[in-house]
């Protein structure tokens, strides 16, 4: 049985870390607006995570020399990768859908605070979509008294996503809580209104992206397809840990990553430094970022 344990407990040293820095360094709350044609659509910040560069989380098999020569190439610090976890707010004037839900409270997140500088109580929310069940996607949908965080929302995912869940122990409790809220959906289905579900499995069994369409324009929220904005890209075929099937995780990340640079189209990256919006384009044998200005 393939179990959340190492990704659970990965998050957990990460939390333990940056509980030690100064209040300075903890996240802050952020909510930055875009448009997808006549839609509004808000990047919500959560936290700030930086796993070291050890050989063992984005590139399983390598060297943390490897590793290092790839961040120091754009001018990035060796010790660690960093990364933001970030959510996604869709304003369609009738329905408010959130895409993840952070960590929660916890490893202390701050995706609430960052809904608020959007305006949108929790309360508000109609539908939440998630891409797959990691810890830092699904910790904000339950309280710290053990209630739904989003009581009125529909929360969707995959099919074969919500099999999953239901099959690890460590879950129990959270199905116990969102079981009666769960919607789940085949591959292909439209979600939300304009919001297409795309089965990308690898990195869980049913993570899923969700393209975003509205007056001929698109976004695609990419889940976890792609973690760092610098190693993930350079070297897309190094095996990442907290892929559930590092082989197909990496092949689908190339494969992906392959169609987004000849497509052009607009990309939200949770992982990416927020607010985690731009394009991928080709870059020899890898990709590499550009930022949305």
């Amino acid at each position: 049985m393939r179990r959340l344990l190492p990704v659970i407990a990965l998050f957990a040293l990460a939390a333990s870390a940056r509980a030690q820095d100064l209040p300075q360094d903890l996240p802050q709350p952020a909510a930055q607006d875009f448009k997808v044609g006549a839609l509004t659509v808000t990047a919500l910040h959560d936290d700030d995570f930086s796993p070291a560069n050890d050989g063992k989380t984005f590139a399983v098999g390598q060297s943390p020399d490897a590793v290092a020569q790839v961040l120091s190439a754009h001018g990035a610090p060796t010790a660690a990768i960093h990364m933001s976890v970030d959510a996604l707010l869709l304003h369609d004037g009738g329905r408010v859908v959130l895409i993840d839900t952070g960590l929660g409270y916890r490893y202390h997140g701050v995706l609430l605070g960052s809904l608020a500088k959007a305006g949108v109580a929790p309360e508000a929310v109609t539908d939440v979509l998630i891409t797959h069940a990691h810890p830092d996607h699904i910790g904000g949908l339950v309280s710290q008294d053990g209630k739904s965080v989003f009581p009125k929302a529909k929360v969707r995912m995959s099919a074969a996503e919500w099999d999953w869940v239901k099959s690890q122990p460590d879950l129990a409790s959270f199905v116990g809580v969102i079981g009666p809220q769960v919607e789940t959906f085949a591959p292909g289905a439209e979600v939300a209104p304009g919001v297409v579900a795309i089965a990308l499995p690898g990195h869980t069994p049913g993570h899923t992206l969700y393209e975003i369409h509205s007056n001929g324009a698109r976004l695609i929220d990419i889940g976890d397809t792609a973690h760092s904005s610098i190693v993930s890209l350079e070297k897309p075929d190094w095996k990442i840990q907290f892929d559930t099937d590092q082989a197909e995780g990496a092949a689908q990340r190339r494969a992906e990553l392959t169609r987004l640079a000849a497509s052009g189209e607009t990309v939200f990256a949770p992982h990416f430094p927020f607010p985690g919006i731009g394009t991928v384009a080709r870059d020899g044998d890898g990709f590499t970022w550009i930022p949305a200005k």
